[in-house]
């Protein structure tokens, strides 16, 4: 869908991982955007789908949660995707809030307008949408545009975060999350949507150096093979690809050490879950 490509768009900085598997967004994301007249605090959700598992319905739960909270809606939807029963299922849970929804029809970039106006046509009749806009996330079409329309519809009030701020994530979330970021791009099947990456340590050790300890779990022995690797070279290369992501996000070098642990079943498990941090405090 390019929701995460979007956010980032928006806010000017990488806040949310990007990757072409489903429901790679698991937590609540927030990014902050100033300008001159407004506050924007966009909440990037994992989305609303039909659960196959516990992480799931809290997934889910949460996106549900925000409709309620939050001033203006995004549907985002990609342009090469045909409306299915999922699009549908999404439409019904809309229906129920009085929140105004934009309709986001994304990656227009690969189709003529021809074959786009169509598509609006068709969402047009689903639902009555505040906003119908088409833009490309990732070279930023039309989305100066988006941001102009989402100004319009916010209500007067304070300014929630500082001007410098852009998340409310910590530092180790965000580590964390560059980690399942390159595992996910390395990995097939079931491997990543079983991986969870949890950042144990994270300190100075001396003035030029910061040292990142990190685990990622997974649900089976063999998935844990998968990711070491032969003679660790797996986990190497994903270490390697994560490192510069992450010198770049706390503007220092670092020594990551990543280890691979199995936590079967991780997903179904609410103790597991709890500790992995999945549940809202």
């Amino acid at each position: 869908m390019g929701k995460s490509t979007l956010l980032n768009q928006l806010v000017g900085q990488k806040l949310a991982i990007m990757s072409d598997k489903p429901q790679t967004t698991r937590n609540k994301i927030i990014g902050v955007l100033n300008r001159d007249n407004a506050q924007i605090v966009f909440i990037d959700t994992p989305g609303i789908h039909k659960p196959k598992h516990k992480l799931g319905e809290l997934m889910v739960e949460a996106s549900r949660r925000s409709l309620n909270e939050v001033d203006c809606i995004l549907l985002l939807i990609d342009v090469t995707r045909k409306l299915g029963r999922g699009d549908e299922h999404v439409l019904t849970n809309l229906a129920q809030v009085k929140t105004p929804v934009i309709l986001v029809i994304n990656k227009i970039d690969l189709l003529p307008i021809s074959e786009v106006l169509p598509l609006i046509d068709q969402w047009k009749d689903k639902f009555d949408f505040r906003e119908i806009v088409p833009v490309s996330a990732l070279r930023n079409t039309n989305t100066p545009a988006l941001v102009d329309l989402i100004e319009d519809l916010l209500p007067p009030g304070p300014k929630y975060y500082p001007q410098d701020m852009i998340t409310d994530q910590p530092e180790r979330l965000l580590v964390a999350e560059l980690i399942r970021e390159k595992v996910l791009h390395r990995t097939r099947e079931e491997v990543p949507h079983s991986i969870a990456v949890v950042v144990e340590q994270m300190e100075r050790r001396n003035n030029d150096l910061i040292f990142v300890g990190a685990y990622v779990f997974v649900e089976r022995d063999s998935q844990k093979k998968i990711l070491i690797g032969k003679n660790g070279n797996f986990l190497k290369e994903i270490g390697t690809a994560a490192r510069g992501e992450i010198e770049a996000l706390l503007g220092n070098k670092i020594f990551l050490d990543l280890w691979v642990k199995v936590k079967k079943d991780w997903r179904n498990h609410e103790g597991s879950l709890r500790n992995l941090g999945f549940y809202e405090k």
